[in-house]
């Protein structure tokens, strides 16, 4: 047998190409195999022997040697030996694997060129988030499942278009076979061939942030696994057949109802996890994570007990990402209503920036899913919209769908309305309320992919989207983009939709009319009032409270016909409020919605061209112009002293409505 080479004396762990200079190249091989008896890499480059590229132990369980002049793209394993056996074993930490079945593959970090730099995530306050599953996003008519980065590349101008600002890809890492969720890690330092690797990752995520748009990815640290799982004995050791080995769990804690749970108290696994973190918002600029099923690696099962070394495996990823990355957005999915997970870790919280709130999509489809008007809960309405963790409202991601919610027995909220008639006029109009609530309430807005073009029936992997959809129900996209323009502040008139206040001052569960006020700082341009009907009544003279006096403004209806043709365009109509206090506020006003329908107001800021202040731009103004022609006065716009031409232009470009 030939003698094991030194150890390599270059960092890293895997399969790291060097190049030192000219004829000083090859591939520096690292694994952590405590239990062998001997480890060695064998590939194409050795004809796949055990024997001839033995590897050098390091003390501690590490294994290492250089192999001179192989280049990326070589295949490769690690012939693991205990005792007599010897195990054939993808790399631990193999960053691009031929299948999940296949053979790990070298692979060099530095070899996709980016063509976007200075990419920034959004302000959290203004995250428009789209969930997206890159094997069904799209699939072009006539080609095989799964869809590609490439292919869901072809679609970020339709997100763009839209509105959207951050994508949250349901996970990418290798998984068995080529059609999945994704919640099945087998390799998790390696990107889903099948998706098209890890270089087609990098291009997607250049595309999009060439866009303005963000792209987050999905963690699943809970458990590994359970199929195609060269990490389960990976080194041939476990206490037992039916447990895992070095990187899992050998007591109560082995197992979750998915797979085998990490072993969070092991300081090589701990390491594993929390690089793994770092990689995707390092190498892949990642703008943030989503960490799958976090209460399952904080705690046992569903009752517990506590995973003390869970909870501190989260603070310390947390923490990493936040030291070397601030401002990337890291979520949790515990669905525990648990404030502490989004507590930061100085106060012994897990430091997540936000997680999905749950407490607010139940209540909410519930609402607009309840066949009869009279069973729809205006307060649990009113609480869904309340709630907040820790008193911030960037704390929760809001949502009527993801993948979860519209799955697992479970439909598209369009498609539970009416089951096999998702594209009627009460699924369209109350599916949209949802959406207006989702885009309106506090917290950070989620849609789930193909919601903004009614797709039906249930999420499923072997189900692409239906891009014929998008056509036709291309009016109800434009609904969504009305709504994510509001939400953004694109027009400078709904800021108060993004800040940090919330009163839901009007609650008629007779009626079935919730109204609630959004601000930040108040005032023009701020101040929004959103009133919902979650009735099929309209009403044509409906009063609610106002919180400042003026003329408010329709920002948006949801009846109009430029959103549906077979709307009944009922007309909402500005507002003046009136001196009467009503539902705690100091002023009132009476409003027209129709039925199934969402009207969103605010004000504006006076006009100088407004010289009579009645929000219109006009001939009484220009009559007001005229009489000051030539002399000093309020038509004086240019403040050069003197009423005059340049003035009259003025006024007459900013003819009409005060927007």
């Amino acid at each position: 047998m030939p003698a094991a080479a030194q150890v390599s004396t270059r960092a890293g762990i895997g399969a790291i190409p060097y190049n030192d200079g000219p004829g000083v190249t090859g591939v520096t091989f690292r694994t952590w195999a405590p239990n062998a008896t001997s480890v060695a890499v064998g590939g194409i480059f050795n004809s796949w022997s055990a024997t001839s590229h033995p590897m050098s132990s390091e003390g501690n369980g590490w294994w290492s040697r250089d192999v001179p002049l192989i280049q990326a793209g070589a295949q490769y394993k690690f012939a693991i030996k205990r005792g007599t056996t010897t195990y054939w074993k993808n790399d631990a930490r193999a960053r691009k694997l031929t299948s999940s079945i296949g053979n790990s593959v070298v692979y060099s970090p530095s070899s996709y060129a980016w063509q976007s730099s200075n990419f920034q995530m959004p302000a959290w306050t203004n995250v428009v988030a789209y969930e997206m599953h890159i094997g069904t996003f799209n699939v072009p008519t006539g080609a095989a499942l799964p869809g590609t980065f490439a292919t869901a590349t072809a679609k970020l101008d339709h997100l763009q278009a839209l509105g959207v600002n951050t994508l949250e890809l349901m996970p990418i890492n290798e998984f068995p076979g080529d059609i999945s969720w994704g919640y099945n890690p087998s390799h998790p330092f390696s990107v889903e061939s099948a998706y098209g690797g890890p270089d087609a990752l990098k291009a997607f995520v250049d595309a999009a942030h060439q866009r303005g748009i963000a792209v987050m990815g999905d963690a699943v640290f809970n458990h590994f696994g359970p199929s195609d799982l060269d990490l389960w004995q990976y080194d041939g050791w476990s206490t037992s057949s039916t447990t895992g080995g070095i990187f899992f769990y050998e007591d109560a804690n082995a197992n979750t109802p998915w797979g085998p749970r990490p072993n969070y108290s092991r300081s090589e696994v701990r390491t594993y996890i929390k690089e793994n973190t770092m990689m995707w918002l390092d190498e892949f600029r990642l703008d943030g994570l989503r960490f799958d099923g976090t209460k399952f690696m904080r705690m046992r099962d569903y009752a517990g007990p506590d995973i003390p070394d869970g909870w501190s495996m989260l603070q310390w990823c947390n923490d990493s990402a936040d030291a070397q990355f601030p401002g990337k957005l890291m979520v949790a999915e515990d669905l525990g209503d648990n404030a502490w997970v989004t507590k930061n870790t100085g106060s012994g919280g897990a430091g997540f920036d936000s997680q999905w709130d749950g407490a607010f999509a139940y209540p909410v489809r519930a609402a607009l899913e309840a066949s009869n008007d009279s069973s729809r809960d205006m307060y649990a309405v009113r609480d869904a919209i309340n709630k907040n963790f820790n008193g911030s409202m960037q704390q929760r991601i809001i949502y009527t769908e993801n993948h979860d919610e519209v799955a697992n027995g479970r439909s598209r909220v369009p498609e539970t309305i009416w089951p096999g008639n998702a594209g009627s006029w009460y699924s369209r109009k109350r599916s949209t309320l949802g959406a207006v609530l989702v885009m309106t309430a506090p917290g950070i807005p989620m849609l789930f992919q193909g919601q903004e073009f009614l797709e039906d029936g249930y999420f499923a992997a072997e189900d692409p989207l239906d891009w014929t959809k998008a056509t036709t129900y291309g009016k109800i996209t434009d609904l969504y983009r009305s709504l994510i323009r509001l939400r953004r502040n694109l027009d400078g008139t709904s800021r108060g939709l993004s800040g940090a206040y919330t009163n839901v001052f009007h609650v008629n569960n007779s009626a079935k009319v919730l109204g609630f006020h959004r601000w930040q700082n108040g005032g023009a341009g701020d101040d929004v009032v959103v009133l919902t009907n979650f009735s099929n009544v309209a009403y044509p003279n409906y009063r609610v409270g106002l919180p400042r006096g003026g003329l408010w403004k329709v920002r948006f209806n949801s009846d109009s016909t430029a959103y549906s043709s077979d709307y009944g365009n009922y007309s909402a109509t500005d507002v003046t409020a009136d001196n009467s206090g009503y539902d705690g506020l100091p002023f009132s006003g009476n409003f027209r919605f129709g039925p199934y329908t969402s009207v969103i107001f605010s004000q504006s800021a006076p006009s100088q061209f407004d010289l009579n202040g009645d929000w219109t731009v006009g001939g009484a103004d220009l009559g007001i112009l005229l009489a000051q022609w030539g002399g000093p006065g309020t038509a004086d716009f240019n403040g050069d002293g003197t009423v005059g031409g340049a003035d009259i232009g003025m006024l007459l470009a900013a003819w009409g409505a005060v927007q």
